[in-house]
């Protein structure tokens, strides 16, 4: 096992090491300038979007607002709260720095995600209609490279398949099993069967009802956590601007060691904030394109707006005040038991504890049901991949293996689990960017198109939102 865990440990280093980071930088920025950092200047305009009493008004199975519930119901959770922390700690506040500049860049790639997604999806055997990476690989990159874009296609749908057991499923409820049982005293076993029954009575129903699900429990969720760090903040409002100048000062300077912090190298606060950003919002992964295939929509580019949002809120708005309120309390230089700094849920847990009383049992509850809408939204990316690999008949066999590896992680040690499904969620990335990069000139050619139709050529800086 160890030499298994060694192997495994080797090709993580480079699933989410500096070169591929480095790749998932390059071509966000890459299509951030082919867009005319359109992601950036339509931020308003896809919140109306988003609201438009007239979305869902196309083909698809969902409400766009429930494909980007489902979507975000898969990326807002242990990476919002453990994984901000856990940069902090590594990288020193200016982690936070690349976190935000990762995210910038990874909105024109979630929007190119959307739209390639959208544009190839299919209709299945039971007239749901399916898409994501796998589709438009195959069919997008299929179009000019038959043989490359059906083998890239099948690479994705395998790493996408074996990753949601491990990253959507075992580390979900164990991490809420854990902690309801250090919090509340809930036994682990408890906590399997509750969320198992859950999950198959939810999952029967397909993307119609994760979406319905997601769509009242993410928001739901999203606000009380922002309410109470926007709380926490208020009561530390003098210490704010203290904050956000160690979050830039750190950026380009080492941060120096005070108190439980060690301090980092500003390689560091690159390395982290970088890999933590895409772990948080998955720009690039390509995991979120299948919830928006799935869309009510005629127009790829509708529904791209809307998915480049999921980047927003999920690195721009929700980590940046689990971050401040680690970075305005203080906790983020205080000592643990063992002398050390704190770090992951611990570090977001006590920031919330120091400033408000029973804080830190709101980030249990957050983090519990943060896990479990992942459960749900990474079922149904397992799902297609699934679906992809064998056919629509099999899904039910799938399925049952979901709901009984949430019954079976919850009591189990999952580290060597963990690793596995990091890397393999690492690697879909990779037949993910050759294909955006592929498919790009269609991407700027249906955007361009879509703005100029609205009387707003892309190129104009000024242009209405």
């Amino acid at each position: 096992m160890e030499q298994l865990n060694s192997i495994i440990n080797s090709i993580n280093s480079f699933a989410w090491g500096p070169p591929m980071l480095g790749i998932l930088g390059v071509t966000g920025v890459l299509l951030t300038l082919g867009l005319v950092f359109m992601p950036w200047r339509k931020v308003g305009f896809g919140f109306r979007l988003l609201f438009d009493k007239d979305q869902g008004t196309g083909e698809g199975e969902v409400k766009p607002f429930n494909a980007l519930m489902t979507a975000l119901s898969a990326t807002v959770g242990t990476g919002n709260i453990a994984g901000v922390a856990t940069a902090i700690a590594l990288g020193g506040p200016g982690a936070i720095f690349y976190m935000w500049l990762i995210a910038l860049f990874g909105m024109a790639t979630k929007y190119a995600e959307a739209v390639c997604a959208v544009t190839y999806r299919e209709v299945d055997a039971n007239g749901k209609y399916v898409g994501g990476p796998m589709y438009y690989l195959r069919n997008g990159v299929g179009e000019f490279a038959p043989e490359l874009g059906k083998y890239l296609g099948l690479a994705f749908a395998i790493f996408g398949a074996f990753a949601a057991f491990g990253i959507g499923n075992a580390v979900q409820v164990n991490s809420m099993a854990v902690a309801l049982g250090n919090s509340f005293s809930v036994p682990q076993w408890l906590t399997g069967v509750v969320v198992a029954g859950l999950v198959g009575v939810i999952i029967i129903g397909g993307i119609r009802r994760i979406g319905d699900v997601a769509g009242k429990l993410v928001p739901a969720m999203i606000v009380l956590y922002l309410g109470a760090a926007l709380l926490i903040i208020a009561i530390n409002i003098a210490e704010v601007p203290s904050a956000i100048g160690l979050i830039f000062t750190h950026a380009f300077t080492p941060a120096a060691a005070t108190g439980g912090f060690a301090g980092a190298a500003v390689a560091a606060a690159i390395r982290f904030g970088v890999a933590r950003g895409v772990f948080s919002n998955e720009s690039g992964l390509g995991s979120a394109a299948i919830a928006h295939a799935a869309a009510q929509t005629d127009s790829p580019v509708r529904q791209g707006i809307i998915a480049m949002l999921g980047t927003f809120i999920d690195t721009l708005i929700v980590c940046t005040l689990t971050a401040l309120v680690i970075l305005t309390s203080g906790a983020w230089t205080m000592t643990g038991a063992g002398g050390g700094g704190l770090t992951g849920a611990v570090l977001t847990s006590t920031g919330f504890q120091e400033s408000i009383v029973g804080g830190q049992y709101i980030v249990t509850i957050a983090l519990a049901v943060f896990a479990f809408t992942t459960i749900l939204g990474w079922s149904y990316y397992g799902e297609r991949c699934w679906q992809y690999l064998f056919s629509e008949r099999s899904l039910m066999v799938y399925r049952g293996l979901w709901v009984l590896a949430a019954l079976s992680f919850a009591n189990m040690k999952v580290d060597f689990v963990w690793n596995l499904s990091d890397t393999l969620n690492g690697l879909m990335a990779v037949p993910n960017l050759i294909g955006l990069l592929l498919l790009a000139p269609m991407v700027f050619r249906v955007t361009r198109q879509y703005f100029e139709e609205r009387g707003e050529p892309l190129g104009r800086t000024g242009s209405p939102g």
